[in-house]
């Protein structure tokens, strides 16, 4: 069993081994530990690794070359990524395959990630019946290997677009910051993904508190929804030796405003363009009446986790306290939230805490 987390060897690397994250770690058995709240993980995280790192340089990513430190020494989401051998990894999900819903591989930005990612799909999908995801790196790929990837039996991929616009893209990934990774690229990439994969099954993450007004980040939703995507939202939590490290998350009513429209956009109850703004660009309207989005916020389901399903068509890449510590402000719900936590997330939007009408308020 391989469970080295510093002073690694060079020959621990892809495709023989992988960082995971440590909640799939704890899921798996191999580190101890409990979730806040009796959370489970249903959805192994994977890292391809190697000793020269990332050749990105994104400003608020843990992996970034802009980041001093050994590349397997350095945290990612906030917390370590173990590394362990893929045939220990295989053997401990069949152990568990109760547990295991979806296997999720992220790609980095190195050439030899391409093949090595299609070696690990392919030893995966022939060893264990659980769907896998890529998240990719589309400035390596090309259509043909997004072709290759669902061959090897991948069966969804996300496109970590994260910035709602253009200038912000190239500020935080592309020239501003010395990378290589281009605004373009990376939605042709998600159309491409649409077109392979089909409807659904590619999707952008995107996350909220760069820069972006609510209305950006809504337009930037419902192109990817009119493309075939389903958006992966995240809120800005900043990584500790970033770029962007002394950054401050966005306003937990403003992160609210924009989950209640991913869900909205994503689920075709209503479009961005029917949405109404303040002079600020803030939601004031979803295009609903307000017995719709009472039905809608009482749910709880926009403020879940959004990610990859299972074979059951439930949420299983749901990334336990991934952008909020746990506690009583959690960002995104792991699970259902119960009757506290949505009369919580009401307050959040200063919607009234009834059950009558629902109207977005200003502090």
């Amino acid at each position: 069993m391989t469970d080295n987390l510093f002073n690694l060897q060079d020959n621990l690397q892809s495709p023989g081994f992988l960082r995971m994250s440590l909640a799939a770690a704890m899921t798996l058995g191999f580190k101890n530990g409990l979730f806040y709240r009796n959370a489970k993980l249903y959805c192994i995280n994977l890292l391809l690794t190697y000793p020269e790192g990332c050749a990105a340089r994104c400003a608020y990513c843990g992996l970034s070359g802009n980041r001093p430190g050994q590349y397997t020494e350095k945290r990612f989401i906030r917390v370590t990524w173990p590394i362990y051998a893929l045939e220990d990894i295989i053997q401990r999900i069949l152990e568990r395959t109760h547990r295991v819903k979806r296997i999720c591989i992220s790609m980095i930005t190195r050439k030899r990630c391409v093949p090595d990612t299609l070696d690990i799909c392919r030893k995966l999908r022939n060893a264990v019946d659980i769907p896998v995801s890529i998240l990719v790196s589309p400035t390596l790929l090309k259509y043909e290997d997004l072709q290759a990837l669902k061959n090897a039996g991948a069966d969804k991929i996300g496109v970590a677009v994260d910035l709602a616009t253009e200038p912000l893209f190239i500020q935080y990934r592309g020239k501003g910051v010395g990378g290589p990774h281009q605004w373009d690229r990376y939605w042709e990439c998600l159309r491409q993904g649409v077109e392979i994969f089909g409807n659904g099954n590619a999707g952008p993450h995107f996350m909220a508190g760069m820069g972006e007004t609510e209305k950006e980040m809504s337009l930037a939703m419902q192109k990817s929804r009119d493309m075939g995507g389903r958006t992966h939202l995240f809120s800005f939590f900043p990584e500790a030796g970033s770029l962007l490290e002394n950054k401050g998350m966005p306003p937990m009513d403003q992160y609210r405003r924009i989950q209640l429209a991913r869900y909205l956009i994503d689920h075709e109850l209503s479009r961005a363009d029917g949405f109404s703004f303040d002079q600020d660009q803030r939601i004031l309207h979803y295009g609903l009446s307000s017995e719709q989005l009472e039905t809608v916020v009482n749910s709880g389901e926009p403020f879940r986790t959004s990610g990859c399903s299972g074979n059951d068509g439930e949420v299983a890449c749901n990334r336990p306290f991934a952008n909020s510590r746990p506690g009583p402000d959690i960002r995104n719900f792991p699970f259902l939230p119960d009757a506290g936590d949505i009369e919580n997330i009401r307050r959040q939007l200063n919607f009234p805490c009834s059950n009558k009408t629902v109207t977005i308020q200003r502090k």
